[in-house]
């Protein structure tokens, strides 16, 4: 568990006061470059498992710009652990050389297997991924996107001790592993709010199967189309951003929901108390993957573009 052992804390950076309310963002896209943000939390307890276990091999699912199988190989080759990903899209198969992501994961000894997005979709319930899985005696499933029981205690430990004088907590969305553990360890008095990165109507249920607390609220307002979609808006509000704070966000999920807390409050909408804090769930590899897609279409570009592989 080395790699995990040297986690330091995440520093809470505080942005100016805005229209009176003071916003701090909690740089969990610090812990590590690669492992970064809400990937290094979820995966911390699995792995520990999978060491524990003397599990030989782990198995996980993600696209082609995937962060979770950025971080899952990453942390399987610090760890001497094995690890295979499903990839969605068997378009992939024979140009890995054009996703920087899949080519890193490779590099860090993930064996991956591109899939038909219709096989994908099933996970392992389709045959074809049965046959894959019969191939191994003894594995470690990890679902897409990293969200599972162990998950969420990683996700609780985001709030420190310091955080509680909050009056909200926000967080970007996927599959809504990170804004549970945030609730779970949040305060009564605390309102934890989600700001979804797709349309996922299905995440509030998962929420409401883990926990029974009612402090929390779900923003689907802000996903510019659905996952991973963007637009000159969006990208423009993100390149500004960088240039006033120097805190660099991620088109698929940061960026979004720091463009809807500052509509929200600008626009006088906003009702969730004047103290807020902000998590980075890191994510930041994508964005070259995502310039390159723009690129094609003669967008907007990201003007940060950090290199991480």
């Amino acid at each position: 568990m080395q790699i995990f052992d040297r986690y330091k804390s995440s520093i809470n950076q505080t942005l100016d006061v805005i229209e009176g309310h003071s916003i701090a963002i909690k740089r969990e896209d610090l812990i590590h470059p690669i492992i970064s943000g809400n990937k290094f939390r979820k995966l911390k307890y699995i792995l520990k498992e999978v060491v524990d276990d003397n599990i030989p091999i782990v198995i996980t699912f993600g696209g082609a710009f995937s962060n979770h199988l950025a971080a899952t190989a990453c942390a399987g080759k610090s760890m001497g652990i094995r690890t295979l990903g499903i990839v969605r899209g068997e378009e992939w198969k024979n140009k890995i050389f054009l996703s920087s992501t899949l080519s890193f994961c490779q590099k860090q000894g993930m064996h991956l297997i591109c899939v038909s997005r219709a096989i994908y979709a099933k996970k392992e319930a389709a045959y074809e991924i049965q046959k894959i899985l019969k191939k191994y005696p003894r594995y470690r499933l990890i679902p897409e996107g990293g969200t599972e029981i162990l998950s969420l205690k990683g996700c609780s430990e985001i709030l420190q001790p310091g955080d509680f004088g909050f009056d909200s907590v926000c967080c970007s969305i996927g599959t809504g592993g990170t804004l549970t553990g945030l609730i779970q360890a949040s305060l009564p008095k605390q309102q934890v709010l989600g700001f979804n990165a797709l349309k996922n109507p299905s995440v509030k249920n998962f929420i409401l199967s883990q926990t029974k607390k009612t402090n929390w609220v779900i923003n689907p307002d802000y996903t510019f189309g659905g996952y991973a979609k963007t637009d000159d808006t969006l990208i423009s509000f993100m390149n500004s951003f960088y240039q006033q704070y120097k805190i660099p966000l991620d088109p698929i999920y940061t960026g979004k929901m720091l463009f809807a807390i500052f509509d929200l409050i600008k626009t006088h909408k906003w009702k969730w108390g004047k103290r807020i804090l902000i998590i980075h769930t890191g994510g930041l590899q994508s964005i070259a993957g995502m310039n390159t897609q723009l690129q094609k279409k003669n967008a907007l570009l990201i003007s940060y573009e950090k290199e991480l592989f």
